[in-house]
């Protein structure tokens, strides 16, 4: 049996400022329901990380939530989800939600959401997977952040070859079209390698 892709998402626990932020996690839910897919997320029910779970749920997707169990309260875990792990360290839901993952894409999100996509984009650039990842700047949001990474890789920090890992881009179909192809490239029959 063919396992769905599988999309693991990172964003924010808050809504941000700008409605386009819950647009774009719901079109983003809604392409991995449509997709006959599967989104790997933190578990949470506030945010952008309910939009873009509920979305999912709502377009035929299923939704696999991680989530320490010191957040269950503080970030309300979503009960419904098709699959809740409740776990005991950050540590702990980063792993699972990577070995779950087919693919990595972070949306609008705070220290959390930049800490997870730095911590697969540094695996990645080790070898530890092989798996992509992706950034959608809604409203611009991140071309502040990867317009640094241009200085850094400009000043000899970063190679050019480890800032290309990383799609980005505006549109959501463009962009998960692009990583479930690039997944589909590393991911043989249904075995997908551990991180």
């Amino acid at each position: 049996m063919k396992t769905p892709f599988s999309l693991c998402v990172y964003c924010g626990s808050r809504m941000g400022e700008s409605p386009a932020y819950a647009l774009a996690a719901q079109a983003v839910g809604t392409w991995i329901g449509q997709h006959q897919g599967q989104l790997i997320y933190g578990g949470g029910n506030n945010g952008l990380m309910g939009v873009v779970a509920q979305a999912t749920a709502q377009a035929g997707g299923r939704v696999v939530g991680v989530i320490p169990q010191a957040l269950v309260d503080k970030e309300v875990a979503r009960r419904e989800c098709d699959e809740l792990h409740v776990v005991q360290t950050m540590h702990e839901r980063k792993q699972m939600m990577a070995e779950r993952a087919d693919a990595f894409l972070a949306i609008p999100g705070g220290i959390g959401t930049l800490e997870e996509l730095f911590e697969v984009w540094s695996w990645r650039q080790l070898g530890y997977h092989h798996k992509p990842i992706g950034m959608l700047s809604v409203e611009g949001y991140f071309d502040g952040l990867i317009g640094f990474l241009s200085q850094a890789t400009e000043r000899g920090f970063i190679g050019a070859p480890q800032q290309q890992l990383v799609q980005h881009g505006n549109d959501v179909d463009r962009l998960l079209g692009g990583l479930a192809q690039e997944a589909a490239s590393h991911r043989p029959g249904s075995g997908l390698g551990q991180i």
